[in-house]
């Protein structure tokens, strides 16, 4: 049976991802194609690179006729996402790719994001996007908030081992590199090119950056206590990708051990020999996330490093497996293409 989908936000990165896994999806049929800045155009015009698909013109979300949509993803900016959703109907299932509903508690969004949450009824009913750790959750939700892509890959490092207790809560520190896509396609001046090219640079220091509220909120409640961990991304001038290098206190053996038998069964999810390192050139296209450990040479000491494509494992990958579960089809559905290289 095919499923009917819209996308809101179709002339972002996220939305164009979204498109070009759904092309090659044997159950989903794309029915609407949202964006409002660009309503009226084709999308071949906003995006050559799919101009071979038959698609939908974008148009306006109220041009979108949703009685005959199974499924809606939402490709919004932050803020805009939680009004909008709001509006749509109760019987719609919803996976979000924006910040609106990964927090639990209002009161930490609005710390975090410095406005109140404008729909706090339908924040309530989300489910957290981070497939492979709530599965049956997501299989029964209506609304989906997919994870920030930079908490997807710390997590993946980090969250058996907390679950586990094989590594110190209190001495956590993760060191992050994100290509530029991961800041949106909208116009920005030191995302220009002669600002950013050549060199790389840290940013949000001092653990102002915003994905630390889904750290905060999803290592806690593993552990049953709060845990903060030290958090400093850079931006890098690549397109694709992040990589986390996890530094830690425990047994780099024994964390190996835990992290294989933890992926084992999971489809997305390769742990590399030990003492093999990952890179974002393996992964980059795809929804693969590579992790990797290696020993420190101080003694007790661990070294985690994970690495997955931000706009597909991080994002548009992570919602479409996401969108699988919740519409009764196979999870691996339109995600096993091989990454790209070089």
């Amino acid at each position: 049976m095919t499923q009917n989908i819209a996308i809101l936000g179709a002339s972002g990165y996220t939305g164009a991802e979204l498109i070009r896994l759904i092309a090659n999806h044997p159950s989903m049929n794309i029915k609407a194609l949202g964006g409002n800045s660009k309503a009226g155009q084709p999308l071949a015009s906003v995006f050559p690179h799919l101009r071979h698909l038959d698609l939908p013109d974008l148009v306006t979300m109220e041009e979108i006729d949703f009685s005959g949509i199974d499924l809606c993803f939402c490709a919004l900016p932050h803020k805009t996402s939680q009004e909008v959703i709001s509006k749509l109907p109760k019987t719609l299932k919803i996976v979000d790719l924006s910040a609106d509903f990964r927090l639990r508690d209002p009161q930490a969004y609005a710390d975090w994001y410095g406005n109140p949450h404008a729909a706090v009824e339908t924040q309530k009913e989300a489910v957290y996007g981070l497939t492979e750790f709530y599965r049956e959750d997501i299989r029964a939700a209506r609304l989906v908030a997919g994870t920030g892509c930079n908490a997807a890959t710390g997590q993946f490092a980090l969250r058996p081992l907390i679950a586990q207790g094989l590594i110190d809560l209190d001495d956590i520190i993760l060191d992050l590199k994100c290509a530029v896509s991961g800041a949106g396609r909208a116009l920005k001046e030191n995302l220009l090119h002669a600002e950013l090219s050549e060199g790389y640079h840290a940013y949000a220091l001092g653990g102002t950056h915003r994905h630390l509220g889904e750290f905060d909120q999803e290592f806690s409640k593993i552990a049953g206590r709060p845990v903060h961990v030290q958090f400093t991304p850079h931006l890098v001038p690549a397109n694709r990708g992040i990589l986390a290098t996890c530094y830690v206190k425990g047994d780099a053996q024994a964390i190996h051990n835990a992290l294989q038998k933890a992926y084992a069964d999971e489809p997305f999810i390769e742990v590399l020999p030990f003492g093999e390192a990952p890179s974002t050139r393996h992964i980059r296209g795809s929804n693969f996330c590579h992790v990797g450990v290696s020993g420190d040479r101080l003694e007790g000491r661990a070294i985690v490093v994970a690495a997955l494509d931000n706009l597909t494992k991080g994002s548009s990958g992570q919602a479409l497996q996401n969108a699988n579960l919740m519409l009764g089809l196979p999870e691996t559905d339109g995600l096993m293409m091989a990454p790209l290289f070089p």
